[in-house]
């Protein structure tokens, strides 16, 4: 599997749940049908013969005047054009000018896309990464078909099915057409290991390949346990719930939410995530549109941790479904919100499947909180949608608690007396600035370079026998350090893309590049707990929710917003 994150939250759709519904009129939907019937037809003339040999005009609403636009346009024009791409330019086009979240999918996104949200894939259960023209096996997932098959962490796959593959041919994309394939079909693979005179050949049975969306959940002190969820798919919920009963077990009785930087995904995994934390009959979010009618999800049951005490991690990048869980779990006095204001996208959609595979996603209704807040934020002509973190840097509300106010018209009141603001994502009810070193335009540099993740990889099978002496995750968290000498040699990765680094640059953010090259080496070692028990330790966000955790009674309540 690729080390790539690939969960934004434009590729999440969301779903009402089924949990509980009370659906209103649901009247002839002529917008939708007409938009529809647009997509249909346009897909339907790419896949006919051209008939229609000219602009046909004088027609008020003519619905063939597009299909017959691309047809005069293939017909007509100075150079040779395909049709498939002038239809998906135009429902691009339509879409976009609708909002910010209803967009067309190409058939070769479709099928990355959904991979995230079914939760895994057909493959043999590697992560890898292309490092001077080699494909190298990063890891190798526990109990998945390679590690049965016998393969390691630092194989080098040279050939698949007798094809040499090595090379600068190779790419991430021909690695995945070539590795994935069927559940049950066999592929043959040849690598290069360390200390084997000859490659060694291995065939490896493909299977389901899951995609975790729980990457983390631990004990982070007595009574006080930590759980990440990095997005909403199929399998978020139950991963969620094993996590969390399993730390209960383990004297867990109050929770550390972490939704930082959660896109979103399926509405009705966050609704029954919100359902455990609640008793029966209780608003956890409600849709409505002008043409979808009014549809409202009630918790069914008395949840399972409505007992526990509830500390919500959010950000800038929490959006969507991570709203609702942060939303209603703050409406209903249920937690304790802690970092900075959410996203804001309230704006819920629906997929539709297309003849040729791809898939047209479209806006249908806007969700409420319990207490009615519609939190999705402003967008149009005169809003750039896609700038929200530089406008908020610039006002300070990043930096600055004070820097967010509410509006009047859209405060809405939480039973226990809390006042809470629509009209703009959840704002927490306690503020974290946002740590200056993730401004840093070098780290960025740094991180999105790639250099990190090839170096530390380089650095673990070059050191595999010194790194031996850690049997546990403890031992190494406690005792590995990373030098100076560490952080030059990752550096110089870097070499040969133009980059101009300065000293001083780099010294502003040393404890910070430290911390990421160890935690990265904790998961190439051991698995994602480990990573994520090392970046805690340098998490400003996370120290404020430890401490509210801890004094939680102190917190509880307090009003959103003084004023």
């Amino acid at each position: 599997m690729n080390n790539e994150r690939l969960d934004k939250y434009q590729s999440a759709p969301e779903e009402p749940n089924t949990v509980s519904r009370v659906k209103g009129p649901s009247p002839f939907q002529p917008l939708f049908f007409a938009a529809t019937l647009i997509v249909g037809l346009l897909i339907g003339t790419f896949l006919a013969d051209r008939n229609i040999l000219q602009i046909k005009t004088g027609v008020e609403g003519n619905p063939n005047k597009l299909v017959s636009l691309i047809d005069f346009i293939e017909d007509n024009y100075v150079d040779t054009v395909g049709k498939r791409k002038l239809i998906d330019d135009a429902i691009e086009s339509i879409l976009r000018n609708l909002d910010p979240h209803s967009y067309y999918i190409s058939p070769e996104e479709f099928a990355s896309a959904t991979e995230q949200l079914e939760g895994g894939f057909d493959g043999i259960g590697i992560e890898f990464l292309i490092l001077r023209d080699t494909l190298m096996v990063v890891k190798t997932v526990a109990g998945g078909p390679s590690e049965l098959a016998g393969l390691k962490a630092g194989d080098r796959i040279v050939k698949v099915n007798g094809e040499d593959i090595s090379g600068k041919e190779l790419s991430g994309d021909k690695a995945q057409k070539l590795l994935k394939g069927k559940k049950g079909s066999d592929v043959q693979v040849t690598v290069v290991r360390k200390g084997e005179d000859e490659p060694l050949a291995f065939t490896v049975t493909r299977g389901v390949i899951p995609i975790e969306s729980v990457p983390a959940a631990f004990m982070v002190a007595d009574s006080i346990g930590y759980v990440k969820v990095e997005r909403f798919a199929k399998t978020t919920y139950h991963e969620f719930f094993d996590a969390t009963e399993g730390l209960r077990k383990k004297g867990c009785n109050k929770l550390i939410l972490d939704l930082r930087g959660n896109g979103g995904g399926l509405m009705d995994e966050a609704t029954k995530m919100v359902e455990e934390f609640l008793t029966e009959g209780k608003i956890i979010v409600y849709t409505e549109g002008a043409h979808s009618g009014k549809e409202v999800t009630r918790s069914s049951k008395k949840g399972s941790f409505r007992d526990m005490e509830v500390v919500v991690l959010i950000d800038q990048g929490s959006a969507s479904a991570s709203e609702i869980v942060a939303g209603a779990l703050q409406d209903w006095d249920r937690s304790v919100t802690v970092g900075r204001r959410s996203f804001g996208k309230g704006l819920v959609q629906r997929e539709f499947d297309l003849p040729d595979n791809s898939a047209l996603r479209l806006t249908v209704a806007r969700y409420y909180t319990p207490t009615g807040r519609c939190i999705q934020k402003p967008y149009g002509d005169s809003i750039d949608y896609s700038d929200d973190f530089h406008q908020r840097l610039i006002k300070g509300e990043l930096t600055s608690a004070d820097s967010i106010s509410g509006i009047d018209s859209l405060k809405k009141v939480t039973p226990g007396g809390r006042i809470v603001y629509g009209g703009g994502g959840i704002t927490p009810d306690v503020f974290v600035p946002i740590d200056s070193v993730y401004l840093s335009s070098v780290l960025g540099e740094i991180a999105f370079s790639g250099a990190i993740r090839n170096y530390c990889f380089n650095y673990v099978d070059q050191h595999r026998k010194e790194l031996a002496r850690f049997n546990k995750p403890e031992e190494f968290i406690e005792r590995f350090t990373v030098s100076e000498s560490m952080i030059a040699d990752m550096i110089k990765e870097l070499g040969g893309k133009k980059t101009d680094l300065k000293q001083k640059a780099i010294s502003m953010i040393s404890g910070e590049l430290k911390n990421r090259i160890k935690a990265q080496i904790a998961r190439n070692l051991f698995d994602e707990n480990s990573m994520y028990r090392v970046l805690l330790k340098n998490d400003q966000d996370f120290k404020k929710a430890l401490s509210v955790a801890r004094n939680y009674e102190r917190f509880a309540l307090l009003p959103v917003i003084k004023k």
